[in-house]
C-alpha cells in the first residue's frame, strides 16, 4: 500500500481523505492541534516546523506532501537530505513562500504578469507611485493570503511599517475584468493536465464564488491561461497541482496574480464537477502515478465558500431545501469570517446551477 504524508491538518488534508480511500492509499496527517479540520487521519500531532518532529514523521512514507505552503526552507531540505521524497520540494516551493522570488523567476520564464518592482524605502515606493498613475499594490513577500498582506497605496509612505521590517512587493493596481484561475497537475516523470479554465469571485480579498468553466472566455483566453500554467508547472519544477491565478485586464492582458503548490479553494468544483477531483489527482501526482482524466462531469459548475459555521440543522435544511448540492463541511468550530465549508452544483444550465448553488449556501447566512 503506497503511504503518502501530508504535513498540515486543514480541509484540503480533509479532502484528500476520501481521495486515498478510493485509492488504497493509506493517507499520513501531521497536524498542528488535535482538533484539526483533517483529525481523521491524523496521525502526528505536532509543529512542522521542528526539523526532528517532521523528519520522524515522514517515515515510512512514500511521498511528502503539504496542505500549505508555510513550511520552512530548512524543514524541506532537511526532508530532502534525509532521503524523503518531497513534493513539491524546496527548490518549487519557495515561489509560492516569497513572492518577490516568484516575481523574479516568472520574469525569467517570460511569463506575462503585472509590471512589479522591490521596494527597499519610501523613495523607492514613490517612484513607482510616478511611474504608475500615483496608486499600487504593495504586498508582504511571505506569509500574505486571503487578502491580507495586501494594501491598495497612493502614498509612498504607506508601507513604511512593512518597510521597517525589510523589502516588499509593489505591483501595478491591474484594472481587471475579473479573476480567473487556471488548474493544472504534474507528476516528477513530467506529465501534465490541466483543468478547465474557472472564474474566481473575490469579496473582501477571499474567494467566494467559483463557476466552471470560466463563462465567455474566448479560445485565446483560455489557451493563454493553459500555456502560462504549463510554462510554470515545469519551469518550476512543480509536483501536484498547481493553481495559478490570473487576472483578465481590461487591456486585454492575462496577467499571473499569485501561484499556490496545493490543492486550491478555486479547485474545490472539482469534487463533482470533473472526472478527477483535485484532491485525487494530487495524491497520483506526487506518487508518480498516472493522472486522470479532467473533463467535466456536467456543463457547468458553481462553487460557494461558506464562513463562519455549519451547524447540523442548518446543513439539514440546506439538503432538504436543494438536493442536488453537495455541500461538504469542514469539522472547524466556529469563527467570523473563517472559512467553514464549501456548497457545490453542477447541471447543464448555467443560471440554475448559480441558482441551486447559492440557494443551498443561503442556509449558512448569519
Amino acid at each position: 500500500m503506497a503511504v503518502v504524508g501530508v504535513i498540515g491538518g486543514g480541509q484540503l488534508a480533509r479532502m484528500m481523505i476520501p481521495a486515498a480511500v478510493a485509492l488504497g492509499i493509506e493517507l499520513r496527517v501531521l497536524a498542528e492541534a488535535p482538533d484539526a479540520s483533517a483529525r481523521l487521519a491524523a496521525t502526528v500531532v505536532g509543529d512542522y516546523r521542528d526539523v526532528p518532529t517532521v523528519l520522524d514523521f515522514a517515515q515510512g512514507c512514500d511521498a511528502i506532501t503539504f496542505d500549505h505552503e508555510h513550511v520552512p526552507q530548512e524543514v524541506l531540505r532537511a526532508l530532502t537530505a534525509a532521503g524523503a521524497a518531497v513534493r513539491p520540494g524546496a527548490d518549487a516551493l519557495l515561489y509560492a513562500q516569497d513572492k518577490l522570488a516568484m516575481r523574479e523567476r516568472l520574469a525569467g520564464l517570460g511569463v506575462p504578469q503585472p509590471d512589479w518592482a522591490r521596494v527597499d524605502t519610501a523613495d523607492d515606493l514613490a517612484g513607482f507611485l510616478a511611474d504608475h498613475g500615483g496608486r499600487a499594490v504593495v504586498k508582504t513577500p511571505r506569509g500574505g493570503y486571503d487578502g491580507k498582506g495586501v494594501r491598495v497605496v497612493d502614498d509612498a509612505h504607506a508601507a513604511d511599517d512593512w518597510l521597517a521590517a525589510g523589502p516588499v512587493l509593489v505591483e501595478e493596481l491591474v484594472r481587471f475584468e475579473r479573476e480567473l484561475a487556471q488548474l493544472i497537475a504534474r507528476r516528477p516523470s513530467g506529465e501534465a493536465v490541466p483543468w478547465p479554465l474557472v472564474e474566481t469571485v473575490q469579496r473582501g480579498g477571499v474567494c467566494a464564488e467559483v463557476i466552471a468553466p470560466a463563462p465567455h472566455s474566448t479560445d485565446a483566453v483560455e489557451r493563454a491561461a493553459a500555456e502560462i500554467a504549463t510554462t510554470v508547472a515545469h519551469g518550476l519544477g512543480v509536483t501536484g497541482v498547481l493553481a495559478v491565478e490570473l487576472f483578465q485586464s481590461t487591456d486585454g492582458r492575462v496577467l499571473v496574480n499569485e501561484l499556490a503548490m496545493r490543492p486550491h479553494n478555486s479547485g474545490h468544483v472539482t469534487i463533482e464537477g470533473s472526472t478527477t477531483s483535485q484532491f485525487e489527482q494530487h495524491l497520483r501526482a506526487v506518487l508518480d502515478w498516472p493522472l486522470g482524466s479532467t473533463e467535466p462531469r456536467a456543463p457547468w459548475g458553481v462553487m460557494i465558500n461558506v464562513f463562519g459555521s455549519l451547524p447540523d440543522d442548518r446543513i439539514a435544511a440546506a439538503l432538504g431545501h436543494q438536493p442536488s448540492a453537495k455541500v461538504h463541511a469542514y469539522g472547524k468550530g466556529p469563527r467570523a469570517g473563517r472559512k467553514a465549508g464549501h456548497v457545490t452544483a453542477i447541471g447543464v444550465d448555467l443560471d440554475d446551477v448559480v441558482y441551486r448553488a447559492r440557494a443551498a449556501a443561503s442556509h449558512f447566512d448569519d
